[in-house]
């Protein structure tokens, strides 16, 4: 069986563990060359490590995605190594939740940064070449609280609500030249970041899901794999909520 990503070559950022793993792991199942970014180096240089050791090909980068000459340089090395980008995973963020009123600045400057201005970045520094190359596609992950809100997250939220606008604005621009932009909102998927959360709210978080169980960071690279994949190429300016049916 022919395998749907042979030939691509991805760039995944927040790929050092959880969500953004899964994401590098099974593209690489996938027959994807893989560039594993992480602003932890080590993290990175262990995922792809682990990418090599089962046949696969991947290359670890660190990058601050805040950073634009990190970014630029994260870009220069992917195209060095592998002549060529084709997906791009926005998928590094950080969460630093308070109340409206006990947000400081810094708190809510650093999840922009992080969440909203890094996607800015990586999207900004890879669409050239995809421009270049006719193809590509670009996938980020938003999140559930983008479509409706949360308490305690006026800076995560709004950068995931601003993530999904983003991603319209790209659809349009990039559609006519043969790249499609879309994001994933994950509902509630066991990290190691959740798995902190004492029971009880995991609990309610599993009762508030219909199928009645937190996601897997499987679930989220799969919706990936298939949005990354030929069998997507309508599908453009979509925000795909892998929840459990949480939101509807």
């Amino acid at each position: 069986m022919e395998k749907q990503l042979a030939g691509r070559v991805a760039l995944i950022t927040g790929a050092g563990q959880g969500i953004g793993r899964a994401i590098a792991l099974r593209f690489a199942q996938e027959g994807a060359r893989v560039v594993v970014i992480d602003i932890a180096e080590d993290c990175a240089q262990a995922v792809a490590a682990e990418i090599n050791a089962a046949g696969g090909t991947a290359l670890a980068v660190g990058c601050d995605v805040t950073k634009r000459d990190q970014v630029a340089s994260a870009v220069t090395k992917s195209l060095e190594a592998y002549g060529q980008i084709d997906i791009l995973c926005n998928n590094a963020g950080i969460t630093q939740d308070a109340r409206l009123v006990k947000m400081t600045e810094e708190q809510f400057d650093s999840v922009i940064d992080v969440n909203l201005k890094g996607v800015f970045n990586l999207t900004q520094a890879v669409a050239p070449h995809m421009i270049d190359r006719g193809y590509g596609r670009i996938i980020s992950t938003s999140s559930i609280v983008g479509l409706y809100g949360n308490f305690g997250q006026t800076n995560y939220v709004a950068t995931k609500a601003g993530v999904n606008g983003m991603t319209r604005v790209w659809a349009r621009e990039l559609g006519p030249k043969g790249i499609t932009a879309n994001a994933i909102a994950p509902g509630f998927i066991a990290t190691d970041m959740v798995k902190t959360v004492p029971q009880e709210i995991l609990d309610k978080f599993t009762n508030m899901t219909p199928v009645r169980r937190l996601g897997q960071p499987e679930d989220i690279a799969n919706a990936y794999a298939f949005l990354a994949s030929e069998a997507a190429s309508f599908i453009n300016g979509a925000v795909l909520s892998v929840d459990g049916g949480l939101v509807m």
